[in-house]
C-alpha cells in the first residue's frame, strides 16, 4: 500500500502461536474460508511457517480475541496469500487495511511476488486488493485434487 495505514486503537497484529487454532478455525468457518475437507489444521500451519510462510493474527488487545488472519505460504518463488479475513462483527472498521499492510510488508521483506485467489463475488476484498496494487492475472480457472489418494 502506498500510504501508511494509521494505527487503530485496541487492535494489534502478531505472529501465530500454538494454541491459536481453535479461534482461527472459528474465524475461518464464520467467514466461509474453512472446512475439514480442506486439510487446514495447526500442523499444516506450523509446517508452512517452517517452510518460510507466516500467519499474521489480528487481535483485539483487551480481550485477546482473534478477529482477523492472513496466512501466507512460500513456495520458494512467491508468497501465496490466503485465509485473509476479518470476523463479520469486525468488518467495516478498516482492520483489513492493517492486516493487508502487514502481509505486504512480509512479502516485500522476502523480495518475492505475492499472489492470491479471491472469489469473483467478493467485491469488497477485490476493491481492497486492487487499491493495494494487485492486478488481475487473467482468465484462469483453478483446479485442485484435495485427496492425495486420488493421484
Amino acid at each position: 500500500m502506498k500510504e501508511k495505514t494509521p494505527f487503530i486503537k485496541g487492535f494489534r497484529t502478531r505472529d501465530y502461536k500454538q494454541g491459536d487454532f481453535v479461534q482461527i478455525a472459528d474465524l475461518w468457518e464464520a467467514t466461509g474460508m474453512w472446512s475439514a475437507k480442506r486439510g487446514d489444521n495447526s500442523s499444516t500451519i506450523e509446517k508452512s511457517i517452517e517452510l518460510g510462510g507466516k500467519l499474521i493474527i489480528l487481535e483485539e488487545q483487551t480481550t485477546g480475541k482473534i478477529c482477523g488472519t492472513s496466512w501466507m505460504t512460500f513456495d520458494g518463488r512467491r508468497i501465496h496469500l490466503h485465509h485473509f479475513g476479518i470476523l463479520p462483527d469486525y468488518q467495516g472498521k478498516k482492520l483489513s487495511k492493517i492486516l493487508l499492510e502487514e502481509s505486504l510488508s512480509f512479502a516485500k521483506g522476502k523480495g518475492v511476488q505475492i499472489k492470491l485467489e479471491v472469489h469473483r463475488t467478493n467485491t469488497k476484498a477485490i476493491d481492497l486488493y486492487k487499491k493495494a496494487g494487485f492486478k488481475y492475472l487473467g482468465d484462469f480457472d483453478v483446479y485442485i485434487i484435495r485427496d492425495p489418494s486420488n493421484i
